[in-house]
């Protein structure tokens, strides 16, 4: 895979997790929920900008200078400290939308970020430099979407580890 080859189908990635949580603000009533998804909106829709200037970088000088890309989303440590005071601020009525989307949105992360862990262990250089902080940002999407998703579902789990266990005595 070439360097803008790459950037091409990253940008197919991003709009279209991108366009999942602007779908997720549209949908839910919930306000804590519509914050989360216009956050992580707002997060890919920089990835979108991002990527595009490179690819123009890219094509008018056959280079790419690897710079800073933040995220709004915090790393998976932070999550985890903030999660507590999230719990009491959804509304139960709206739990099964935003379980579907959020549902959605964990599947196309996933893949996203399996796409980019491959393109790093493909590229060299400033293209490698440059897909690894997005794998990095997008395994933290994973982690917040995970921690939403297992909220909203009731399921028991924690950030994927069990919280409780009926069948233990």
């Amino acid at each position: 895979m070439t360097l803008e080859e790459a950037i091409k189908t990253a940008l197919e990635y991003e709009t279209k997790i991108r366009d999942v949580y602007l779908e997720g603000v549209k949908t839910t009533d919930d306000q804590a929920g519509k914050k989360i998804f216009q956050d992580l909106a707002d997060d890919e829709q920089r990835h979108v900008n991002y990527l595009e200037y490179k690819l123009d970088e890219w094509q008018k000088t056959g280079k790419i200078t690897p710079e800073k890309l933040d995220s709004t989303i915090p790393p998976g440590d932070v999550i985890q400290k903030e999660a507590a005071k999230l719990r009491s601020q959804m509304q139960k009525d709206d739990r099964g939308l935003k379980q579907q989307m959020l549902s959605k949105a964990l599947k196309m992360e996933i893949e996203t970020s399996n796409f980019y862990k491959n393109v790093v262990e493909q590229l060299p250089g400033e293209g490698r430099e440059m897909f690894a902080r997005f794998l990095e940002i997008e395994n933290n999407h994973i982690e917040a979407v995970q921690f939403e998703l297992d909220y909203v579902g009731h399921t028991g789990y924690w950030f994927g580890f069990e919280e409780f266990d009926m069948e233990v005595g």
